[in-house]
């Protein structure tokens, strides 16, 4: 499952369980991406609230986006583990497996609006050279209809998968088909 003991639900106490049992009463089982952080499980509701809140709460960008978004990121970072969980979230959103899948293989699917297009242009550049964006990419965002509000989640969608990317990668976070099964979407 990992490069690291991960504390199974079986043997967790205490705060590690309470963090356990917050994820399944959220997110409908414990993933993989969550169980790798039981050796410090003050990290996991922390994780878990910045995860829903980036992914789930209302904003001007739809699941959708974020998905998507969450998707070339970890193309981009060679994440399976996140590639496939949210391809899998996207084709729910979509309700296309050829258009996710063209999207988990690294491609630009077919009939994005000129809004998703500068969307992924713009979680490119901020996840390859996040230095080198400047004022003009998020003058291009708002030519493209989005708000500053939406432009802060855009940011932090792509930001949130770089981070987690680097969680999965650094720590060997496996992802199985059985893994994938039955979240709520």
């Amino acid at each position: 499952m990992s490069w690291i003991e991960v504390i199974p639900p079986s043997e967790a106490t205490g705060e590690l369980a309470a963090a356990y049992e917050q994820i399944r009463a959220r997110r409908g089982k414990l993933s993989n991406i969550m169980a790798i952080q039981s050796q410090n499980p003050k990290m996991i509701g922390p994780h878990l609230d910045l995860y829903m809140a980036i992914m789930f709460e209302r904003s001007g960008l739809s699941r959708g986006e974020r998905e998507m978004i969450a998707v070339r990121v970890s193309v981009m970072n060679g994440c399976e583990y996140c590639t496939r969980h949210h391809a899998e979230a996207l084709r729910a959103c979509w309700r296309s497996d050829e258009r996710a899948d063209a999207l988990e293989r690294g491609e630009t699917p077919e009939g994005l609006s000129a809004r998703e297009r500068e969307m992924l242009r713009y979680a490119e550049r901020l996840t390859d050279d996040p230095a080198g964006v400047e004022e003009a990419d998020i003058g291009r965002l708002r030519e493209a209809g989005l708000s500053d509000a939406e432009i802060t989640n855009l940011a932090a969608v792509v930001g949130y998968f770089n981070f987690v990317n680097r969680i999965a990668e650094g720590l060997g976070v496996e992802v199985t088909d059985e893994e994938l099964a039955g979240y709520r979407y």
